[in-house]
């Protein structure tokens, strides 16, 4: 922070904001944060692979498929040709699911201007390679600037303009250092800032990315307990002993673990496990209840990104050594046939450990019968 020599207080920086925003995708979140990046007057194009979708934008003003009953700014417009969105782009806001990141990238590179700066909203890790987001769009599209935004923000909601927060990762060189003012960082902050909308400036991309992607797969740990009859708190011991897993991962991998106590990590996963409106925590209550996967969500092909993510976190996790036994669990119940039960009972049957792990404690756990089985059915 720059003091004022004369007066001793803190001396605020301006920050100028892009003023021409390719938003590339046209879900929910996506026509959400193009709709937040507009009302302060920033030109925002977005790109949907739907031609359909993209006139309807422009005729109505409104994304009805993705997110009913939302007005979108008059500065929001919409395509479906990538080299119409990108041409006159200052920045670019990369709104996919995880899975398509790779290829939409790929789509991108023909026609993105030279060196501007993209930010990724996406939250995974890639199946095989165990990349994170960021590191896929500059595998990709080398020679830009790549970021993370990340936090607590349901789409609806932040469209809306119920005040809310996320935090916006992008790596710092030396100029962005002596130079903070100008770096893709803080301009793509106050492009995204409104009165209801804070973003805060990070530069821990693994942190804020794993805590993206890791409290996915702890949200359907939460909703399978739900769904089983299980309560608060079951729900808190699972949120307080995700937040360790994701603190070890990213810090294996050169994170902080202070970035996961912020609003990438332990605000976007309270958000998730807390709330039907998150399909990872929906997923997950419903399977609970005893639901087929083909039966949930109505029998709608229906995303979840924690599904794959159990894989792909846990597959980075053992060859890191990383113990994550609740993604582990989810892993197991969700593709190698492990009856929920059983899932849940193993893992509260695991060692006694202790806390702080600096003691270096673990104990034999005297259970052996499943979670599930009563009391009263216990041998004495």
């Amino acid at each position: 922070m720059t003091i004022d020599r004369i007066s001793g207080e803190p001396m605020l920086r301006a920050a100028h904001p892009y003023r021409r925003l390719a938003v590339i995708g046209a879900g929910a979140y996506a026509t959400a944060l193009a709709h937040v990046a507009a009302c302060d007057g920033t030109d925002v194009t977005m790109w949907s692979r739907r031609a359909d979708i993209a006139e309807r934008i422009n005729q109505t003003s409104q994304n009805a498929e993705y997110l009913p009953g939302i007005s979108l700014d008059p500065c929001v417009s919409a395509s479906s040709d990538m080299l119409t969105v990108l041409r006159d782009a200052d920045a670019v806001l990369l709104v996919v699911p995880s899975h398509a990141i790779r290829q939409t990238a790929r789509l991108m590179r023909p026609h993105i201007p030279a060196g501007i700066p993209i930010a990724v909203c996406a939250k995974g890790i890639e199946s095989g390679t165990g990349l994170l987001m960021s590191q896929i769009v500059e595998d990709e599209l080398p020679g830009h600037c790549v970021g993370a935004l990340s936090g607590p923000t349901f789409a609806l909601e932040l469209a809306a303009g119920h005040p809310s927060a996320a935090t916006l990762a992008f790596p710092f060189d030396q100029s962005d250092r002596l130079h903070p003012e100008d770096s893709a960082a803080a301009r793509m902050a106050v492009t995204l800032a409104t009165p209801a909308f804070r973003t805060y400036i990070s530069d821990d991309l693994v942190g804020v990315e794993i805590g993206g992607a890791v409290k996915n797969v702890i949200a359907i740990a939460c909703g399978m307990m739900r769904g089983a009859g299980f309560a608060e708190n079951t729900r808190a011991a699972l949120i307080t002993l995700g937040v360790d897993e994701m603190k070890a991962l990213a810090e294996a991998l050169g994170g902080r673990r202070e970035t996961v106590t912020g609003l990438s990590g332990v605000g976007d996963l309270t958000l998730t496990c807390s709330s039907q409106t998150s399909r990872n925590m929906s997923l997950g209550l419903q399977l609970g209840q005893g639901m087929d996967r083909d039966d949930c969500f109505s029998g709608k092909p229906t995303v979840v990104e924690g599904e794959a993510n159990a894989v792909s976190v846990t597959d980075l996790a053992r060859k890191l050594s990383v113990p994550m036994p609740i993604c582990e669990t989810v892993r197991s119940i969700l593709h190698e046939g492990q009856p929920i039960e059983n899932g849940f009972a193993r893992l509260w049957s695991e060692p006694i450990e202790s806390e702080p792990r600096a003691m270096s404690l673990t104990f034999a756990h005297p259970a052996s019968l499943p979670l599930f089985t009563s009391a009263e059915e216990r041998p004495r």
